[in-house]
């Protein structure tokens, strides 16, 4: 009996349809990163643990979601669930930080790996987007980062977005709230979900964050961080903000806005859809600022700023807003072979290709009018018939489909006939 294998849970197959929308949203991507100054960084997909794992952190990601390991009596390895960290490792392990101009400008995009219940944009491997912007510390930075990734989403088609922002203060704010929060949660902590209770005595800040318990009563009245900013971490968010207005960029604040992951400072933002179909998977991408991980990896003082975007969620909001990504590329040239000519529609067609032309050519034995189908299917604009009285005069029958006009021409003579139509038709499209 044949096995019936299938992907395992939570992972998916892109198939050829899908690839090509993945291939135009990476294409703008990319596009916009150079325009912006960021160059590509590609970091292993797993890690020593502890590049993940830090002392004390609070997060879900690390407490439960990572797939760890160890292979022959080696450290704990541990598949890459976010790029931060990854790439902040190679920035000090690599000392970019002496010979880049600072602030260094780097992206990365790849897989990353989080064990966690699957669900509609939710996988546990998952492609991710990010960029960080390392060596300087300027709102004028944190209101960049924001605005290219809002370009991104904006390029993309997405309209039913908006930017949520927030600052956690610096390291004196943020002590002082939560401290605050510590004592407005301590008659109520234990009724609470046990992640809760474990983000009460790690992290407060992560009670924030809680979607079990957003609707308990001592998550209506918590006090505001805003409360607790030093006149320092105030004066810095204003800034931001100002900077936000400059750009155009609509932006609400969310007292409650504090990321999922334990290095953040400063400033925070997430941009939503907020189109109906969105749902619990809302977030198109988020991030902030973080002034202590370079550090951490040995690095010197140096403050960072960056976000990430999933790409399968973005790929469902852009069908849910009917953004229209990935059409079937047409072919330039097909070549129709009739009766025998042998390996001549091959050459043809690698001769075509050589010279930059979409090509395709016909391999079993069809009709004139079943090839014509093909080039039909394929929106070939140019046709190339190779039949035998051709062949036998090193000759070949060229259609150009749009004008259905066809001429017959010497073999040698194929290139220069299709460089001068496909000028002449790009000189009329412009």
């Amino acid at each position: 009996m044949m096995e019936n294998y299938q992907t395992p849970r939570g992972t998916q197959d892109l198939l050829p349809e899908a690839t090509r929308k993945w291939q135009k949203v990476e294409d703008l991507i990319r596009n916009l990163c150079d325009v912006y100054g960021y160059e590509e960084i590609r970091t292993p997909v797993f890690e020593d643990t502890r590049v993940f794992k830090r002392e004390n952190d609070s997060s879900d990601m690390v407490n439960k979601e990572m797939y760890t390991f160890s292979v022959h009596g080696e450290d704990s390895l541990t598949l890459r669930p976010e790029g931060t960290a990854g790439v902040v490792r190679s920035f000090v392990q690599h000392k970019m930080y002496g010979r880049l101009e600072m602030p260094a400008k780097l992206y990365y995009m790849g897989e990353m790996f989080r064990y966690e219940r699957p669900q509609k944009g939710r996988y546990r491997q998952f492609n991710q987007f990010g960029i960080e912007n390392i060596g300087m510390k300027s709102p004028l930075i944190d209101a960049e980062v924001i605005a290219l990734g809002y370009s991104i989403v904006k390029a993309l088609g997405l309209s039913q977005v908006k930017v949520l922002i927030n600052t956690l203060g610096d390291d004196e704010s943020r002590a002082a709230y939560r401290g605050a929060l510590r004592e407005h949660f301590k008659d109520s902590v234990s009724e609470l979900c046990a992640d809760c209770q474990r983000r009460y005595e790690q992290n407060p800040l992560r009670l924030l964050d809680c979607k079990v318990d957003n609707e308990h009563p001592s998550m209506q009245n918590v006090p505001s961080l805003q409360q607790y900013l030093t006149p320092e971490s105030k004066a810095y968010f204003d800034q931001v903000l100002a900077a936000l207005d400059a750009l155009e960029i609509p932006y609400e604040i969310d007292d409650k806005l504090v990321r999922g992951l334990d290095y953040y400072t400063h400033t925070v933002f997430e941009v939503v859809s907020t189109h109906p179909e969105s749902g619990s998977q809302a977030t198109v991408f988020a991030g902030g600022r973080y002034d202590g991980l370079v550090e951490y990896f040995g690095g010197p003082e140096m403050s960072g700023v960056g976000f990430a975007m999933g790409l399968e969620r973005l790929m469902i909001l852009a069908e849910a807003e009917q953004v229209e990504l990935g059409e079937e590329d047409s072919l330039d040239v097909y070549v129709m072979a009739l009766g025998n000519v042998g390996t001549l529609p091959l050459a043809l067609a690698t001769e075509c290709r050589a010279a930059g032309y979409h090509t395709e050519f016909n391999i079993q034995p069809r009709s004139l009018k079943a090839q014509f189908k093909s080039v039909d299917r394929r929106k070939a604009r140019v046709a190339v018939i190779a039949g035998e009285s051709e062949a036998a005069n090193h000759q070949v029958n060229v259609k150009f489909i749009e004008q259905q006009r066809q001429i017959t021409i010497d073999q040698d003579e194929l290139v220069a006939t299709l460089d001068a139509y496909f000028q002449a038709e790009g000189e009329e499209e412009a």
